[in-house]
C-alpha cells in the first residue's frame, strides 16, 4: 500500500461520514438540529481543501473534497428547502405536526 492509496482510504472514509446525515434528513424533511453555520464553516474549509488538492495535483484530496462538497452542497440545499417548512419552535415535533402530544 503506498501513501496514494492512503490518502484514497481516508478521503473514502472521511467522505461517506456526510453519507448518514442526508439520509435522515431526506427522511425526515427537516434539519432543524442541524446548525447553518457548521454547514458553511466545513463548506468552505472543503473548497479551500479542494483548492490545495489541485494546486498540489493530488488525486485523493481533488476525489474526496469533491465528492464531500456534493454532499454538503445537498444538505445545505435541504437546510433551505426543509428550513421553510419546519414548524417547531422549541417542542415536541409530533405535537406541533399531528396534533398528538406525548406523555410526560
Amino acid at each position: 500500500m503506498n501513501i496514494t492509496h492512503i490518502g484514497l482510504l481516508a478521503g473514502a472514509l472521511t467522505s461517506t461520514a456526510a453519507i448518514p446525515q442526508l439520509i435522515k434528513s431526506y427522511r425526515r424533511r427537516h434539519m432543524e438540529d442541524i446548525s447553518a453555520w457548521q454547514l458553511v464553516l466545513v463548506y468552505a474549509g472543503l473548497i479551500l481543501w479542494l483548492v490545495y488538492g489541485v494546486i498540489l495535483h493530488d488525486r485523493p484530496l481533488v476525489i474526496a473534497n469533491s465528492f464531500t462538497l456534493l454532499c454538503y452542497t445537498l444538505l445545505i440545499v435541504m437546510k433551505i428547502a426543509y428550513g421553510r417548512g419546519d414548524t417547531r419552535v422549541g417542542g415536541d415535533y409530533r405535537a406541533i405536526n399531528t396534533g398528538v402530544k406525548e406523555e410526560s
